[in-house]
C-alpha cells in the first residue's frame, strides 16, 4: 500500500464505461470550443484590459497579452495531449493520478475544487453587479442590502448571485447538451456585443493616444506585510510599472483572464470524439479569446489615453467619454450574458472533477452514481451547487480571488509535468496530439506557472497552506483507506520521476 500508487489508464477507461458511472457522448469539437470561450471571456476582457493598460503597460498591454497567451498556450498544449490521450472526466486530477500517483492525485484535484467552486462564486458576484447596473440603467432596481456590496461583511447577503447560482444548478442538473445550447446563445450574445464594442470603437480611435505605445517606466508597485507577493518577500524583486518590465508585469495580471480553458477537459467523457475534438476545443478556445483580448486592448488604448483610462469599468467609460453613453447599457448587458457562461461552466467543471474523485473512492463513490434519465451525477451537482451558492451568496466581494488563480497554477504546473513522465512510462499509449519538443515545452511551461504563483500574495499563499492541510486531513482520514485502487482495482506503484 502506497500513497504513490497510480490508477492505470486502462482502468480509468473502463470506469468511464462502467454502466454506473457512464455518462452521455454528445458534445462535439464546436461545443467543446464554445464551452472553452464561455468560460475564458468573462469580466477580464470588460475591465481587466483596462486596468493593466493603466496601472503598467499603456498601449503595450497588447504585447502583455500576446505573451500571457503564449505562456498559458504551452500548459494547453499539455492539457490537450493529455486530453486526447486519456479521455476521461476529472481533467488534471486523473492526468496526475496515471502518472504522478495517487497522493499528487488527490492534492491536484482538491487544488480544482478549489479553483472552480471559488472561481464560480466569485464570477457570480460579479454578475450581480452588472445585474445591478444593468437594471438601474433601464430604470429598474434591486433592492438595497440584498445585492453585491464592495463595503459588505461576511453575512450580508447577496440574493441576486444566490438566484443566478441556483437557476444555473437547476440547467446543469438537466443535461450537458441541455445546459451547452443554452450556453451556445449566450456566447453569442456576449460575442457579438465584444465585435460591436470592438467595430464601434474603431471609429472613434485616435492615433496619438498610442504614442507612445510603451510608455518610459515608471516605478515599482510594492506592498508591505502579508499583502505583498511572495517573490518580493522572498527575494525583493518587486512588480514593474510601464517601459518593458511593465509589459511583463500586465503580462502576469493578464494571463487570470486566460484561466478557464482547462476546464474544457474535464469533459473529455462527454465528447463524441475526444481523440479528435479535445485538442481542437481546448487550443482553439484560446486562440479565439486571444484574438478578441488584443483586439479590445488596442480599440481601448486607441479611444482613451492610457493614463486616463478607468481601470474599473474601461469599455463603458471609453465610449462614455467619447459621448456614447447609451453604450454603457449593451456592454452591461453584455457582461451578464458573458459572466453567465463563465459561471455555468465552471459549475460543470466542478462537478465532473468531483465526480471522477468520488468513482475513484477518494470522496464517497456513491456520489458518483449516474442518473439514467439525465445522463448527470445529479448528487454531486446539488452538493456542488450548494457550496457554490453559500459562498456566493454571503462571501464579501473580493476576499476569496487570488484563491482561484493559485488553485489553477499549481495544477498547471502538476500537468505540464505529468507529460513527459507519461511519455517514459507508457510510451506504447497512443497520442493523437504530441506537445512539440517535449520535454523542453512542458518543463518551461511548469517553471512559467511556478513564477506567476510566486506573484500572488503572501495572504493567499496562507490561505492555500490551510487548504492543503484540510485536504491532506480528508485524504488520510477517508480517501487513502477507501481507495478503490488501494483495494486492490488497479494499483501500479509510481516509479521515481527522473527526467
Amino acid at each position: 500500500m502506497s500513497v504513490w500508487r497510480t490508477k492505470s489508464i486502462e482502468q480509468s477507461l473502463a470506469d468511464a464505461d462502467h454502466p454506473d458511472f457512464k455518462l452521455k457522448r454528445r458534445l462535439t469539437a464546436v461545443d467543446l470550443t464554445v464551452f472553452g470561450i464561455g468560460v475564458i471571456i468573462g469580466a477580464g476582457i470588460f475591465t481587466l484590459t483596462g486596468r493593466a493598460a493603466a496601472e503598467y503597460a499603456g498601449p503595450g498591454v497588447v504585447f502583455a497579452f500576446v505573451i500571457a497567451a503564449t505562456c498559458c498556450g504551452l500548459a494547453a498544449l499539455c492539457y490537450a495531449e493529455f486530453a486526447s490521450s486519456v479521455p476521461v472526466s476529472g481533467s488534471a486530477y486523473t492526468f496526475s493520478y496515471a502518472t504522478l500517483g495517487e497522493m499528487l492525485a488527490w492534492i491536484i484535484g482538491w487544488d480544482l475544487i478549489l479553483e472552480m467552486i471559488l472561481g464560480a462564486s466569485v464570477v457570480a458576484q460579479g454578475w450581480s453587479a452588472y445585474l445591478v447596473t444593468l437594471l438601474e440603467e433601464i430604470g429598474l432596481g434591486w433592492p438595497e442590502g440584498f445585492g453585491p456590496d464592495a463595503n459588505a461583511e461576511f453575512g450580508q447577503p447577496n440574493l441576486a448571485a444566490l438566484l443566478l447560482v441556483v437557476v444555473l444548478v437547476g440547467l446543469v442538473t438537466i443535461g450537458i447538451k441541455e445546459s451547452l445550447r443554452v450556453n451556445l446563445a449566450l456566447v453569442a450574445v456576449k460575442i457579438f456585443i465584444v465585435l460591436f464594442v470592438i467595430v464601434a470603437g474603431l471609429f472613434y480611435v485616435s492615433g496619438s493616444n498610442y504614442d507612445p505605445f510603451i510608455p518610459e517606466r515608471a516605478g515599482q508597485v510594492s506592498s508591505e506585510g502579508i499583502h505583498q507577493p511572495l517573490i518580493q518577500w522572498a527575494f525583493g524583486l518587486e512588480p514593474q510599472t510601464f517601459g518593458v518590465l511593465g509589459i511583463i508585469s500586465a503580462a502576469s495580471v493578464v494571463f487570470f483572464a486566460y484561466i478557464g480553458f482547462d476546464v474544457v477537459a474535464t469533459t473529455a467523457e462527454e465528447a463524441s470524439n475526444p481523440q479528435r475534438d479535445l485538442p481542437r476545443g481546448i487550443i482553439g478556445s484560446l486562440v479565439i479569446c486571444t484574438l478578441l483580448y488584443v483586439a479590445v486592448a488596442l480599440v481601448i488604448t486607441g479611444m482613451v489615453r492610457y493614463d486616463q483610462i478607468d481601470p474599473e469599468a474601461a469599455l463603458a467609460t471609453a465610449f462614455r467619454d467619447v459621448g456614447k453613453s447609451g453604450f454603457a447599457t449593451l456592454i452591461s448587458a453584455g457582461a451578464v450574458a458573458g459572466l453567465t457562461t463563465v459561471v455555468m461552466t465552471l459549475i460543470i467543471g466542478s462537478v465532473r472533477v468531483v465526480f471522477a474523485i468520488s468513482r475513484d473512492g477518494l470522496l464517497p463513490v456513491k456520489l458518483a452514481h449516474v442518473n439514467p434519465k439525465t445522463g448527470t451525477p445529479i448528487r454531486i451537482t446539488l452538493i456542488v451547487g450548494a457550496l457554490i451558492a453559500l459562498v456566493a451568496t454571503f462571501t464579501p466581494v473580493g476576499k476569496l480571488e487570488e484563491m482561484v488563480n493559485i488553485g489553477t497554477l499549481t495544477a498547471f504546473a502538476l500537468v505540464s509535468i505529468a507529460v513527459p513522465v507519461l511519455r517514459k512510462r507508457r510510451p506504447d499509449l497512443e497520442r493523437s496530439f504530441k506537445v512539440p519538443f517535449s520535454p523542453v515545452l512542458p518543463i518551461l511551461a511548469a517553471l512559467i506557472c511556478v513564477y506567476l504563483s510566486l506573484n500572488l500574495s503572501i495572504e493567499t499563499w496562507l490561505r492555500f497552506l490551510v487548504w492543503m492541510v484540510i485536504g491532506f486531513a480528508i485524504y488520510f482520514f477517508y480517501g487513502y483507506r477507501n481507495s478503490r485502487v488501494g483495494k486492490g482495482g488497479d494499483e501500479t506503484p509510481a516509479e521515481p520521476l527522473h527526467m
